[in-house]
């Protein structure tokens, strides 16, 4: 399925599909009749405390991706995300609407990854962790 970003104060299109706000707060400025959302997923967004660390030092990507993925396997966010996950599923296009002014790195960029690829973030406790923990107990016991 398709997963389009787009900042909350570009106009919706019916292009759009399934419009998904992923910020904790409301963008300033926006109705919620313009901002034409399908879904406001709060949980999804970073925390208060890491958004404002990422702010202050916006040339640390790496390290934002990394606690932001790390984030989103608290049980609120990881259920916020199987949501994400269900509505993809259900639709065939999908825009994550967000109100950063950094179009290349925000928490949109992450999110589009995981729906592009990943299933759950990479230190989740998944089926593929589970697998591959298996796997190490078999070949230690041999």
């Amino acid at each position: 399925m398709p997963v389009a970003l787009k900042r909350a104060y570009d106009p919706p299109s019916t292009a759009d599909g399934a419009r998904v706000l992923v910020d904790r707060l409301w963008p300033r400025g926006i109705s919620k009749d313009a901002a034409k959302l399908d879904a406001w997923l709060r949980d999804l967004a970073p925390s208060d405390q890491l958004r404002k660390w990422f702010h202050a030092r916006p040339s640390q990507w790496q390290q934002f991706r990394k606690k932001y993925l790390e984030e989103l396997v608290e049980p609120a966010a990881a259920g916020a995300l199987s949501e994400l996950y269900e509505l993809a599923r259900r639709r065939k296009q999908v825009t994550l609407v967000y109100a950063s002014r950094n179009e290349q790195f925000n928490n949109a960029v992450v999110l589009k990854e995981l729906l592009d690829g990943m299933r759950k973030p990479p230190h989740s406790s998944g089926p593929e962790k589970a697998a591959s923990g298996a796997i190490r107990a078999r070949r230690s016991l041999t």
